[in-house]
This record gives C-alpha cells, sequence and structure tokens, in this order.
C-alpha cells in the first residue's frame, strides 16, 4: 500500500507533528507498505495563481482581512507545489494530511484517492490567545468555516485529544465521526537517565508565544525567588515574544536562574538530565511536549487546559494548575522543588503512562487498521 503523509511544515520544524510523522515512516517500512512524506517549502511563496473555491462556505465573504487572504494564497501555493512535485508521480493508495491546507490541497488534486485528514492544533485559537485576530472576528469566522470544509472532503477525520475533539464538534455536522488518535512517539528516542541535581532544573520547551503562557511562568519562577528556593530555569525554543520575557527576567530579578537557548533541534537529547518539566499553556489540543517530558522521566506541571488534563492525573503523575494563576503555579512547583521524592514518584508514574498511552507502536499499528480499511478490495 502507497501511502503519502502530507504536512505543511518540514520534517525538522519543532511540534507535534514532526516529533512523530518522520519516525513513523521507519514503522511502515516493509514489504507490503510504502510512505512518502510531503510538505511545502518555506521558499514557495506567491507562486499560486488558482481560483479558490470551496464547497461547504464562500471564502470571498472574508476577503478583506489579510488573514485570510494570506492563508487562502498559501493554500494556492500548497496546489501549485504539488502539481509541480507530484502529479506526474508515483499513485498512491491513501494520502493522510496533518495540515488543512495540505489536506485541502490533496483532495483537490487527487479527489479520487482516499483522504485522512488529522486536525493537531486550532490555529484560530492561537491567533487570539496570541492577540494576531479578534474572537467572533471574520479571520475567526473563517477558519473555523474550514473544519466543515474537511468534514465534507475528508473521509475519515481524526484528531490527537478527546478534549480537542470536543472544540471540533462545534463546527461540524456530525461531531460523532471525528475519530481520537494521539501523538505516539518513538520510545528508542527517550532514554530517562540517572541523575542528582543539587539545584532542582526546571525546563520548558515551546514557542515562544503568549498562548503558552511562558510570562506567567516568569512571575510563578520569581514567586519561587521570593521564598527562597534555589532552581534554574532552562527555557528552550525561540519566537516573536522572546525579547519581552528576556527583560521581564531582568525586571523580576531572575534573569541569572533563567537561561534562553533559543531553538534546538533535538532537545530530547538533553531533556533526561532535568528534574522538572513545566509548561502554563493558556491552550493546547494535546500537548504532544508533556509526553516528550513523561518519556524522559520528568515530573510534569501544566495547566488545565486542552489535551493536558488527559495526559496528568493531577496528583499522580504530575500536577495540573488552572491557566493564568501565578500563585497557584508557583505553589506547584514549590512542591516538586522542595520534594525530592515525591518528585520522582511523579516523574516515575509519568513514565510509566507515556510509554504505555503514547508509544509510537501503538500508534503505528492503530493507523494501519484505518489505513486497511481504504485499501482497495477492503469490505
Amino acid at each position: 500500500m502507497n501511502l503519502l503523509q502530507a504536512l505543511f511544515f518540514p520534517p525538522e520544524q519543532p511540534g507535534g507533528v514532526s516529533s512523530m510523522i518522520p519516525y513513523l515512516q521507519e514503522r511502515f517500512r516493509s514489504g507490503r507498505w510504502e510512505m512518502d512524506l510531503f510538505w511545502l517549502p518555506k521558499r514557495i511563496r506567491g507562486k499560486g495563481k488558482d481560483d479558490i473555491v470551496f464547497e461547504t462556505f464562500d471564502w470571498t465573504l472574508y476577503g478583506d482581512s489579510p488573514v485570510v487572504r494570506k492563508y487562502i494564497q498559501t493554500y494556492r501555493d500548497y496546489l501549485w507545489w504539488t502539481r509541480l512535485r507530484l502529479l506526474q508521480g508515483k499513485p498512491y493508495d491513501l494520502v493522510h494530511a496533518h495540515h488543512p491546507i495540505a489536506g485541502m490541497a490533496m483532495k483537490k488534486i487527487f479527489p479520487h484517492i482516499p483522504l485522512i485528514q488529522t486536525v493537531h492544533s486550532s490555529y484560530e485559537r492561537e491567533l487570539i490567545l496570541n492577540g494576531a485576530i479578534q474572537e467572533g472576528g471574520i479571520e475567526h469566522q473563517f477558519l473555523t468555516c474550514i473544519y466543515r470544509e474537511l468534514e465534507q472532503i475528508s473521509d475519515r477525520l481524526l484528531t490527537v485529544s478527546s478534549a480537542f475533539a470536543g472544540y471540533l464538534g462545534q463546527y461540524v455536522s456530525d461531531p460523532s465521526r471525528i475519530g481520537i488518535i494521539p501523538n505516539g512517539f518513538d520510545e528508542k528516542r527517550f532514554k530517562p537517565v540517572a541523575h542528582d541535581n543539587d539545584v532542582p532544573q526546571l525546563v520548558t520547551v515551546t514557542r515562544l508565544v503568549p498562548a503558552k503562557g511562558l510570562d506567567v511562568l516568569l512571575e510563578a519562577c520569581g514567586e519561587l525567588k521570593r521564598r527562597g528556593h534555589e532552581y534554574v530555569l532552562h527555557i528552550i525554543g525561540d519566537g516573536p515574544f522572546r525579547g519581552e520575557l528576556e527583560n521581564q527576567a531582568r525586571a523580576l530579578g531572575i534573569y541569572n536562574e533563567t537561561i534562553f537557548y533559543g531553538y534546538t533541534l533535538h532537545p530530547e537529547e538533553f531533556m533526561p538530565f532535568f528534574d522538572i518539566f513545566v509548561l502554563p499553556s493558556r491552550a493546547e489540543a494535546f500537548g504532544s511536549v508533556f509526553a516528550e517530558a513523561a518519556l524522559s522521566c520528568l515530573a510534569l506541571v501544566g495547566t488545565d487546559v486542552g489535551g493536558i488534563p488527559e495526559q496528568i492525573d493531577d496528583g499522580v503523575n504530575g500536577l495540573l494548575v488552572k491557566p493564568d494563576d501565578v500563585p497557584a503555579l508557583a505553589d506547584a512547583l514549590e512542591k516538586v522543588i522542595s520534594d525530592p521524592a515525591y518528585r520522582y514518584e511523579l516523574s516515575r508514574s509519568a513514565w510509566e503512562k507515556a510509554k504505555t498511552l503514547y508509544s509510537l507502536t501503538r500508534v503505528a499499528n492503530e493507523l494501519k487498521k484505518i489505513y486497511l480499511q481504504y485499501q482497495v478490495g477492503a469490505v
């Protein structure tokens, strides 16, 4: 069976999709399966010229927005690149798309090939939280209309958590058709390492944007310092919010305790040497980095939003707090900083749950069952 995994970002881009799909390809290498990856290179801009028509709504009603026009042009560019690279290539039996633009483009160019569409995150929620668009505005309306379009054109619509399935269900005709397969992670990439840090080492791995709540984390770390706790906070990732966060760390008097690394391609290589993973997101469809940190045997501290509480059972394998609650976050961090035995108990439980539920082998087997339903001759 010839499969095409249609991405939007290149595989080296940070995020849950890139943490899974290239390694998934290795699990499908056999005489029965063949899998290719496809994505839109960053250098492809302004090439596409198609007249865009959706089956379920008229996008031109929202065309006054620069955000909408940019989205439409990116869709055109994906169509142009797909025709250039794939139209005369080998035939595929099934396409599994991991971004709405990728799925819509593939279905338009290959209308008779079954399409599995996984929606991994909410672009509109991130834009709202980052202050780029207004909730209820024309951009928000346009982007949520895309979900109904995906329902219409997909043979199977999937997402990564029960919480996000509930969110998508508001915007489709039949929410019961939304399947759930969490992201999977190659267990061989994450190897817990025995270590003993004299000072607790906190780490977060994320894009530096307001939606991730790092301003709240810095405030909580400032409170920890005022309470007399020693720690080091490692921030791995980059983004437009970095300068503001660095200034905030200075203003709080915790810049010496905070290390900004910028973007790192393989943070899993040194994540096991930290003690506590913390990310106070304001929204998260799944939160792949929590599963990665759990597989590295770190204690987890997160917010009770999206798919995070599906990974963290509060007080069992990590701690949950409400978003934007600085005192609660400081209290949670204080618990795991001041009690190494409790920290170890949480981290061990997190590791055991993650290796059971978020194993790449398990996810690959679930996907194979779905793919085989669309094999030629399948009943």
